[in-house]
């Protein structure tokens, strides 16, 4: 198990379009993804799951990876947290 911590930068937070983003760079990879806010641990690659959390701008993030290619996985995520989303 891998885990890093992420900080929403994106002005509107984890909503929609981000989101969407997020979860199909999630389902480029084999392992199981996660997020977690505060108590709470979605499927990293749900889209209803992601939302639930009501992620907004500065909120602190745990990704979680667990399998074959967690680290990169966990790595890409973030890195795409910390680029605003940027395509």
């Amino acid at each position: 198990m891998y885990i890093k911590p992420a900080t929403v930068i994106n002005q509107v937070g984890l909503h929609a379009r981000p989101a969407t983003f997020l979860i199909q760079k999630a389902n480029e990879y084999k392992c199981s993804l996660w997020i977690e806010k505060e108590e709470r641990r979605v499927n990293a690659k749900s889209l209803l799951g992601v939302l639930s959390l009501g992620i907004a701008k500065g909120t602190e993030i745990n990704i979680i990876g667990d399998g074959v290619d967690e680290q990169e996985a966990v790595d890409a995520l973030c890195s795409l947290i910390d680029s605003d989303f940027a395509e």
